[in-house]
């Protein structure tokens, strides 16, 4: 594990102190936690209260997930300062947090431990016999989801940790009492190389994250490293039909368990597959044996390769095939994954997280499979270096739809030093529409809007809301 990974594991530690935070998270102790608030913040602050660790925190904006831990006592600041801090023993920060912020500066200077939330996610799943990370360009929100609706069938009590809301739960997450560990893993910044599997499941692996990977090879590499992670005694589980996933584990010394459904010799696959008004029937089988039949009430040839790797992880920790039937049958999908919204003059609302090229393609040629007269996308780019790095893709994917509406990029994380518009896009698509705002989104699809019509917002900005003020409309 040298060359890549020696290099990015030092980007990943930055000014992090060499205490290993194991050390530290035991009762007593206190964890100050940067950007308490986020999605996969908020369970950290439950799971290390629940520990017995003394828990505090911080965020930029006042939210109902704030209120939420200042009802179970966890005190949370409003805004970052050093004297937020007051005795720590350590620091736990999201990745939106840099060196220069107040509060790490401030434990710098103090010589308290800095660490990454995937670090602390990665001490903690140690604690659990079951340790289950979904990686992958895409897929991981949904895969996650179903396989958390597969355990919590089978009555398993999982802690899970997901990077979306799943009805299910009512939230991202759940802190559970059970032996398994459910996780939706990233690989932005190496994060999920902080983590310790025991079944590492590999969806699909392409070009993406370029601000950090330098290339697809790059990225195949840390795949690689990351299934390297799991013990003898745990299970590599990778996707036979992608390229880049094959990559990935070419030349791992650990047995691969695959998937597929074009593939020879999976170890798993779909057989007698049929759609009913639009969502898939199948049997799993395993080895030539029938596992567990599947009525997904989510549609798209891609989820059934997502209830193929779900199955997979629940097959090889035991878990009886019917519960596998129970927990997708029920599965209506996570929030922002191909999500109905309502109905405008007519047009179906629905809105999706899609924003890389493999996730657009997934989502519009499931909606050009469905039986709508017009497939009109309002799609908003998810920052400038990736639009720029897979801009021909972009291009490819948003011909799709009968009518494409570009909204500007939404810069997340970034500056546009790349000088990068989503009208750039517009040019290269016949008959797209350029929109500098959101209400300039919502005005245009209103004017556009027919019966018949399915009208898709598509994003991982605030692309969403322009959907919302569509339906306030009606």
């Amino acid at each position: 594990m040298t060359g890549v990974f020696a290099v990015s594991k030092e980007i990943i530690y930055m000014m992090h102190s060499s205490v290993d935070i194991k050390t530290l998270m035991v009762p007593g102790k206190c964890v100050h936690l940067s950007g308490i608030g986020g999605v996969s913040m908020c369970p950290l602050a439950e799971v290390l209260a629940g520990m017995g660790l003394k828990v505090q925190g911080s965020d930029m904006n006042e939210s109902d997930t704030v209120r939420h831990l200042r009802s179970l006592g966890i005190p949370v600041a409003v805004g970052h300062s050093a004297e937020n801090l007051k005795d720590c023993d350590m620091v736990i920060r999201t990745a939106a947090i840099h060196d220069e912020n107040p509060e790490i500066a401030g434990a710098v200077a103090r010589g308290i431990p800095v660490y990454e939330r995937a670090q602390a996610w990665g001490a903690i799943m140690q604690n659990y016999p079951n340790a289950v990370c979904i990686s992958g360009t895409h897929g991981k929100t949904t895969t996650t989801s179903m396989t958390t609706h597969i355990f919590m069938a089978a009555e398993a009590d999982p802690t899970v940790m997901i990077g979306g809301t799943l009805p299910l739960l009512h939230s991202g997450y759940r802190v559970g009492r059970g032996d398994t560990i459910i996780l939706e893993s990233c690989e932005y910044c190496n994060s999920f190389l902080n983590f310790f599997p025991t079944v590492a499941v590999i969806l699909d692996v392409e070009a993406d994250h370029l601000d950090f990977f330098k290339d697809l090879q790059d990225i195949e590499h840390s795949f690689h490293v990351f299934a390297d992670l799991v013990p003898e005694r745990g299970f590599v589980i990778s996707n036979a039909d992608d390229p880049g996933a094959r990559a990935s584990v070419a030349g791992l010394s650990h047995p691969v368990f695959t998937f597929g459904l074009t593939s020879p010799e999976v170890d798993c696959t779909a057989a007698n597959i049929a759609f009913v008004n639009g969502y898939p029937s199948f049997d799993i089988m395993i080895r030539g044996a029938l596992y567990a039949h599947v009525d997904l009430q989510i549609a798209g040839r891609h989820n059934i390769m997502n209830a193929l790797a779900a199955a997979s992880s629940a097959y090889v920790l035991g878990i009886d095939g019917k519960f596998v039937t129970q927990g997708l049958g029920a599965f209506r999908g996570a929030e922002r994954r191909f999500e109905r919204k309502g109905v405008f003059h007519g047009a179906d609302v629905f809105d999706d997280y899609a924003h890389h090229p493999g996730e657009l393609h997934a989502l519009l040629t499931t909606a050009r499979s469905m039986n709508y007269k017009r497939i009109i996308c309002a799609f908003q780019p998810h920052t400038y270096s990736r639009t720029k790095a897979l801009f021909d893709d972009f291009v490819r994917e948003l011909k799709i739809p009968d009518i494409a509406v570009l909204m500007e990029i939404y810069a997340a994380r970034e500056q546009n030093d790349i000088g990068i518009s989503s009208n750039d896009l517009v040019r290269e698509i016949p008959g797209a529409i350029y929109c500098s705002t959101l209400e300039k989104v919502t005005d245009t699809l209103a004017s556009l809007a027919q019966p018949g019509d399915l009208i898709l917002t598509v994003g991982a900005g605030d692309i969403f809301r322009a959907g919302e003020a569509l339906l306030e409309r009606e």
